[in-house]
């Protein structure tokens, strides 16, 4: 059973609150972390709910479940597309969001690229980095992750803006397990900012869930992931 208004509200307050706390335990009060309300599995009327209370950056996992809630555009409400994106699935993921976190391949983004290119939009690109290296997680390896993004240096992609890295911490039920691949994240994430060039906008860290967002900003992280806490157990 979806909940109320009320609920939510009450849910996010807590949150805010936890967010606050392991930002002024990092010394990171004044910086902005961006919520990423992930509504996968939830109803649109849950979703209307968030928005009510200020939500504007939701997460999918489903390209299908992403469409079905965000294909028609409204002002300031934006679409991240936080799970792997099967083949066939990237010229819709390209048209539904506005930021897809998950991607590992040139190939992916040849495809992107060209859907962008076609419908004049510009789209938003994290690279997913298997930072836990655990084997059921998608993303680049870690030993190739640096290689990969270096590739990349060199091609272009106009409508494609790349803005940082994500990666999912270990699921070992302790958040102090995922302090390492974090801090990897970040490291990886300021060595290829520096660059500039089409790095000069890779600012983004997308780490932090439910359990570890707390890890996750003491770490850096520019945008947090959090479905249960602000939505409830998924239906």
């Amino acid at each position: 059973m979806e909940l109320s208004l009320d609920e939510m509200k009450e849910r996010l307050h807590l949150l805010e609150k936890r967010i606050t706390s392991a930002k002024e335990k990092a010394g990171r009060i004044s910086d902005h972390i961006k919520l990423i309300w992930v509504s996968k599995f939830h109803t649109r009327e849950a979703v209307e709910n968030a928005i009510s209370l200020g939500a504007t950056e939701f997460g999918e996992n489903r390209v299908q479940e992403a469409e079905s809630k965000f294909s028609v555009k409204r002002d300031g409400i934006r679409c991240h597309i936080i799970g792997p994106v099967q083949s066939n699935k990237l010229k819709k993921a390209a048209l539904v969001a506005d930021c897809i976190h998950s991607i590992s391949s040139v190939e992916a983004l040849e495809k992107l690229e060209k859907v962008c290119a076609e419908n004049e939009k510009v789209l938003e690109i994290l690279f997913q980095v298997n930072a836990g290296e655990e084997e059921t997680k998608s993303g680049l390896d870690v030993s190739f992750a640096e290689e990969f993004l270096q590739s990349l240096e060199e091609k272009e992609f106009p409508h494609l803006k790349f803005r940082g890295l994500m990666t999912i911490g270990k699921n070992t039920g302790n958040p102090e397990d995922s302090r390492e691949c974090f801090a990897f994240l970040r490291n990886l994430q300021q060595q290829f900012l520096k660059k500039g060039g089409v790095f000069s906008e890779f600012t983004e860290l997308s780490m932090g869930m439910t359990l570890d967002l707390e890890v996750a900003i003491e770490e850096g992280a520019t945008m947090i992931r959090v479905g249960t806490a602000l939505f409830g157990e998924r239906i």
